[in-house]
């Protein structure tokens, strides 16, 4: 005898009730009337990728600890994508001849990684990923950036809420050249760099220590502010030059919350140049949000000329914990805009011819109660279901052509005709300061 299955998930992923994912799509409402705003269009691609495809261009600690991986029915390595980056980098080489640079590319995707769940981090998440490919320089930087930025305002954050850092690998190289970092330590400097705030103040320069013995002192030094890297290597020197063009272009953009963290390198191997990292500045959540940078050389390892790229993703949950912390998050609503209620069975047939005609002339969300309950309880029904109006049909209603809607949270009545129904529920909903504005869509 088999044992009952357990009621719970996989460990680290999610179930979403119906309102869990009212949450989410608006979330990725969020996310897709933002980055369509500035011109870019959607792709998509399968969960599956040959593993391969990560072994040679993502982070080995992705590659080694954090990837599902494993052999199909014919013995081909396959895994669960645990980024979007290389996925569209193939997408685009193999097309690179057709396309029409430069292209500007976003998909919202689940992706998939074996952490340890925590606090905004689980093992599937669903990530938001914009790219630009064919434009280099500080112009394309610039818009990738407040194209973030922009997502977290049009959910309703200020400019208090987060800040942005930004560095680049270049400027991080240079520091490594200055502090005679020999090319087979930088890979774990850089990757130590990259683990920094997750780590033990002391434990972080012991490692550091490590690796570069008695510069650990002078390097960390430098790299402690901005103003102690540009102390060491001057106002002239190009990285940091490029950097702050950079800043004073995102500040021409009305981004004024953007700072330049020396430290920053970001954990993937492909970046080259300009890197950044959305934070959170509630104290209660101090912590990076998601971020990205330019992947100039990336195509080229697939064979194709090489293509300037440049994107960012941002995750659900990190966003889901920005936003609620702020009472960001939209009240629940039922897709149903309005529910009929029948008074008496006898009127089952002409309430759902009703209930029909609303939905395909007027695009109302219709659910009509199918229960032989009393009417009182059929409203009680709805209201638990988060509908915001009801119709109560019986014979009257059918012969008069008269409905009443009700709104559920003010009880305010409008009696109109069939083909008034639709203003009448836009003009309750306008009355109630509590209540989102009427519409159709979530």
């Amino acid at each position: 005898m088999t044992d009952t299955p357990s009621l719970d998930p996989y460990k680290g992923v999610r179930d979403f009730y119906p309102e869990d994912q009212f949450v989410q799509r608006y979330l990725y409402a969020v996310m897709r009337e933002s980055v369509e705003s500035f011109g870019y269009e959607e792709y998509d691609a399968s969960l599956l990728e040959p593993a391969e495809l990560y072994e040679a261009k993502s982070s080995e600690e992705i590659v080694n600890e954090q990837t599902y991986t494993f052999t199909d029915r014919g013995e081909r390595r396959v895994t669960l994508r645990p980024e979007m980056t290389p996925t569209v980098a193939r997408m685009v080489a193999k097309r690179r001849k057709e396309l029409a640079l430069p292209i500007r590319w976003f998909t919202i995707a689940n992706l998939f990684r074996y952490e340890r769940p925590q606090k905004g981090r689980l093992r599937e998440h669903v990530q938001l990923n914009a790219d630009m490919f064919g434009l280099s320089g500080r112009e394309a930087d610039a818009e990738i950036v407040e194209l973030a930025a922009s997502i977290l305002l049009n959910a309703g954050a200020t400019m208090d809420d987060f800040v942005i850092y930004i560095s680049s690998r270049g400027l991080l190289g240079d520091l490594f050249e200055l502090y005679g970092v020999d090319t087979a330590t930088r890979p774990a400097l850089t990757r130590l760099l990259d683990k920094k705030n997750k780590m033990d103040e002391n434990d972080f320069r012991d490692k550091t220590a490590e690796l570069l013995g008695e510069r650990t002192n002078d390097f960390l030094a430098t790299v402690s502010s901005a103003e102690a890297t540009i102390k060491m290597l001057g106002d002239d020197h190009q990285a940091l030059r490029e950097l702050t063009e950079l800043v004073s272009d995102l500040h021409a953009r009305g981004i004024d919350n953007v700072r330049i963290l020396p430290t920053l390198v970001r954990g993937f191997d492909y970046y080259t140049d300009m890197v950044f990292e959305v934070y959170d500045t509630d104290p209660e959540n101090n912590r990076s949000m998601f971020g990205g940078g330019r992947y100039d050389n990336l195509l080229a390892t697939f064979g194709t000329e090489p293509t300037p790229a440049v994107g960012f993703g941002m995750g659900d949950v990190t966003l889901y914990e920005f936003l609620a912390s702020r009472d960001l998050i939209p009240a629940y609503r039922s897709n149903a805009d309005l529910a009929l209620c029948r008074v008496d069975a006898a009127v089952a047939k002409d309430c759902n011819a009703l209930a029909n005609r609303l939905r395909t002339r007027h695009g109302i969300h219709v659910r009509v109660d199918l229960t032989d309950r009393k009417v009182g309880d059929q409203i009680t029904g709805a209201d638990k279901s988060g509908i915001p109006f009801v119709i109560c049909v019986g014979p009257n209603e059918i012969k008069s052509g008269q409905y009443t809607v009700k709104q559920l949270s003010t009880g305010t009545e409008k009696t109109v005709a069939e083909d008034e129904i639709l203003n009448a529920l836009e003009e309750l909903a306008v009355t109630d300061e509590e209540s989102p504005e009427w519409t159709s869509e979530v």
